[in-house]
């Protein structure tokens, strides 16, 4: 053993190592080694470092399966083990602790080898009597740190794609709206359900055409995920392209059903929606309601609307369905609320925390009268629902204020 040790270690004085001089990082190892003196020269070399390396001790693959640990911080492999021989052995030893530093520690002296192992998801590549305990326990810090360091990078070219996926679907479920009209003002929210970062299948989008009439859809596709976000897109494009070509709007809900059909991954996938339509003047409008919550007039005060044609969601009944247009007369000033069922919702499994569409009436009721204009209404709603439910909505949560801003308008219009 020490012919091997060419290089003194400067922290340990003779007779030993300085044992409690500094708090040594624990680095927990798996050593898979099938020769009882290579494993008795390994443990020493490491007892010898002054670093604290508890080693677990396997002689093969199999046996190494068995005892690694989420704490197992690296593993040395051999390369000649008896049930796994050169790059099989590395290949092995990645698989069944990917979260581990890996480095090969063999007695075969080929570079060309060593590069390979290391192609394959080694660390390093050691040869056995080459490396004394200084280089050995650097050898292995080092891949440790390697390996957090990929770890880290990977968590966070993870967070970037998702961030620009997110992004993406934003710009696809919540586009720049087409309304021009200045005596109309409109406020949208989404908010992400259980404190999630990335959205779902809610979707909304406004239309003014060239007469002066103004379409509006606030949809929701079911679940969440970017099954039901890419759903939402294509629910939403679908449905401004319909509006810009001129689509009778009695068939537009159909024509989305058909769609959300064609396009959903699977049959238990369906969506709710609700679309408004504003005639030019802003004095009359009709709504067609898909199995969605009903929209909220906000003045005089805070009322349900009641829409007793309202149809099943889309994508749920098999065979044509019909979703007729509900008449709602509109006296200036007068403020829509559109929402999905996100703020309707309370915990899983709590029905006490659930607001329901009477509870959100009454809430409206309390926020609207303190509200400067429509954007604080719209925040501070979603803020006390989330506060009376106790913390975050576990759905997602979007709305729609569409307010009109005639000469007997309030204040806050």
């Amino acid at each position: 053993m020490d012919s091997q040790r060419s290089v003194p270690n400067p922290r340990l004085p003779e007779g030993g190592p300085a044992r409690g001089s500094y708090d040594r990082p624990r680095h927990p190892i798996l050593l898979v080694e099938d020769d009882p003196g290579d494993a008795a020269i390994v443990k020493e070399l490491l007892s010898d470092s002054g670093d604290e390396f508890p080693i677990t001790w396997a002689k093969s693959i199999a046996e190494a399966r068995r005892a690694v640990t989420p704490e197992t911080m690296c593993c040395l492999v051999d390369l000649g083990l008896p049930d796994a021989q050169g790059l099989e052995a590395v290949r092995a030893a990645v698989e069944l602790a990917p979260h581990a530093a890996v480095i090969v520690l063999t007695g075969l002296v080929d570079w060309a080898k060593g590069t390979e192992a290391v192609a394959k998801g080694a660390h390093n590549y050691l040869i056995k009597g080459a490396v004394d305990e200084i280089h050995l326990a650097w050898s292995i810090r080092f891949a440790i740190e390697r390996k957090r360091a990929e770890e880290a990078n990977q968590r966070r070219h993870e967070a970037e794609f998702r961030r620009a996926e997110t992004m993406r679907l934003e710009r696809g479920l919540l586009p720049n709206l087409l309304v021009k009209d200045r005596s109309l003002h409109l406020e949208t929210r989404y908010r992400p359900g259980g404190a999630r970062p990335i959205i779902g299948g809610d979707f909304l989008d406004a239309v003014e055409l060239e007469d002066g009439t103004v379409r509006l859809i606030l949809g929701d596709v079911s679940g969440h995920g970017p099954d039901q976000a890419a759903v939402g897109v294509g629910l939403r494009i679908a449905w401004r392209t319909l509006v810009l070509a001129g689509h009778p709007e009695d068939t537009t809900l159909t024509t989305l059903d058909r769609i959300l059909r064609a396009e959903r991954p699977n049959d238990s996938m369906f969506a709710t929606a609700c679309e408004l339509t504003i005639e030019p003047n802003h004095s009359r409008g009709w709504l067609r309601v898909a199995g969605h919550p009903n929209p909220i007039s906000l003045l005089p005060e805070p009322t349900a609307l009641a829409v007793p044609e309202s149809g099943p969601p889309l994508g749920v009944v098999d065979g044509p369905s019909v979703w007729e247009p509900c008449p709602i007369r509109l006296r200036a000033p007068w403020a829509l609320l559109l929402i999905t069922d996100g703020l309707l919702e309370g915990r899983p499994g709590d029905r006490e925390r659930s607001l329901g569409h009477s509870g959100l009436v009454e809430l409206a009721a309390k926020v609207w009268p303190r509200c400067d204009n429509p954007g604080q209404f719209a925040d501070e709603l979603i803020e006390q629902a989330e506060t009376d439910q106790g913390g975050a909505l576990p759905d997602d949560v979007a709305l729609v204020l569409m307010s009109s801003r005639g000469p007997a308008d309030r204040d806050q219009l």
